[in-house]
């Protein structure tokens, strides 16, 4: 016969396994890039990131230079410890067929501990210098991708290049631009089978009766994106990577204090909301 304390303590044993498994469940995090906040310098910018509570930031090369002496960088990963954020990516950045100049990127995300690169090479030959960089850095690499007529705006020449490279070259898939060059988010983000590795958290507006219009920035969530079932997938899939706030509009980058709240909210609800 089980006594009442012993079903107390198997009861509270099963709760405790309960929250345990929710809060074991992985989820995206949300991260900025910080062109968003291109108006501002590298210190306004990371405390603009810490005053509305985003962790991770992805640095384009105005804020984070890779050409920038070691101290300059080392400097600047102090300022970001004391404001409780973390450098987690660089990107887009510039590459070459120059492999010292690509390392200066590899060592620089080295120095901030940073988990991925984010790049666009524009020459695809440049994959050849790259990869052996990959290799001896174990540091990732995602190549990003911009609208219809760009390099990589079409996903089938993404996924030629994944099918011939090392597993650690994946995807930074700019969810916007996706959008814009006629693709669904969520069957281009399950096509691309685990190599996804970040996410531009981006909304474009469409014209549906004039293809030509070119797309415009909006709202996360207001534009033509197809965020419900991608949202679902990713939570399915427990991806563990950064979805980082972005907008190309000028407007938007002028103040992005809007723009950054109504996107973490939107964020949220769709992570922790489910």
């Amino acid at each position: 016969m089980v006594t009442p304390s012993i079903r107390s303590r198997c009861f509270l044993f099963s709760i405790i396994l309960v929250f345990a498994g929710l809060s074991l469940k992985a989820h995206p995090e949300l991260g900025l890039q910080s062109w968003t906040c291109r108006e501002m310098s590298f210190e306004e910018a990371v405390k603009f990131a810490a005053d509305h509570g985003i962790k991770n930031v992805q640095f384009y090369r105005k804020h984070i230079d890779p050409t920038s002496s070691k101290e300059k960088l080392l400097e600047q990963k102090a300022f970001l410890a004391e404001h409780g954020v973390k450098a987690y990516s660089i990107g887009v950045s510039r590459t070459s067929m120059d492999p010292m100049e690509n390392r200066l990127l590899f060592e620089t995300a080295k120095i901030f501990g940073m988990e991925v690169i984010v790049i666009e090479p524009r020459d695809q030959a440049q994959w050849d210098v790259l990869e052996p960089l990959v290799k001896e850095y174990d540091i990732k690499l995602a190549v990003h991708n911009h609208g219809t007529g760009t390099v990589y705006g079409n996903p089938s020449t993404v996924k030629h290049i994944l099918a011939e490279r090392d597993e650690r070259i994946g995807v930074c898939m700019d969810i916007g631009w996706v959008t814009a060059a006629g693709f669904d988010a969520a069957e281009i983000y399950r096509n691309y089978g685990g190599r996804v590795f970040d996410m531009h958290l981006k909304d474009k507006m469409l014209d549906p009766r004039d293809p030509s219009v070119k797309p415009t920035d909006t709202h996360i969530g207001l534009g033509n994106g197809n965020y419900d079932e991608l949202f679902d997938l990713i939570l399915q899939d427990n991806w563990m990577g950064v979805m980082a706030i972005e907008t190309d509009s000028k407007e938007f980058a002028a103040d992005p204090a809007e723009f950054v709240t109504r996107a973490k909210a939107f964020f949220e609800a769709h992570v922790y909301g489910k």
